[in-house]
């Protein structure tokens, strides 16, 4: 990845992060008041802790870029608790701001370094810094993001038109 042809690797990830970030913030634009506590089964996230977990994903990213590993057993991650439109949108711009100010200071060098992810003794992944943040946290950001609109369709909120039409929007 360090010899990429789309230069240093902070700029292809600022590429597909600008595309995400637009899409992602108008899902969560659309957070409904009054089903925060709704979910489509029992083994599902609530609705609130779904969105709260997408608003969030930007800052894994930054502790991907800004730290050699994270221990869910030392209590490394903390998760957010959102309950409105206005709290979703106020997290995420934040831990994006967050990861472009990291991003801007990493260079090729410290983005191979590995970084790992780890629940005690267990290694859940561990590898390159650069690719664990587009596999991880990016992918896992869009990943997330389309469950939200799974949750948004069974609710009957309009879904965005993000990567073609939506059902509601022929953007």
């Amino acid at each position: 990845m360090a010899n990429s042809t789309f230069g240093p690797i902070a700029d292809a990830i600022y590429t597909d992060l600008d595309n995400e970030v637009g899409l992602t913030r108008r899902t969560l634009e659309r957070f409904p008041s009054g089903h925060n506590d709704w979910r489509p089964h029992v083994k599902s996230m609530t609705l609130a802790q779904l969105a709260s977990h997408v608003a969030e994903l930007p800052g894994f990213a930054t502790a991907i870029v800004t730290t050699d590993g994270m221990d869910f057993a030392k209590g490394d991650y903390v998760s957010h608790s959102c309950n409105s439109a206005a709290e979703l949108l106020a997290l995420f711009d934040s831990s994006v701001a967050a990861l472009r100010a990291a991003l801007a200071s990493a260079d090729n060098a410290s983005l191979a370094r590995t970084w790992t992810l780890r629940k005690g003794e267990e290694v859940i992944i561990t590898g390159p810094k650069g690719e664990l943040i587009r596999g991880i946290a990016l992918n896992h950001l869009v990943h997330h993001r389309a469950q939200l609109g799974v949750y948004y369709r069974m609710l009957d909120i309009p879904v965005p038109a993000l990567y073609g039409p939506s059902a509601d929007e022929g953007r």
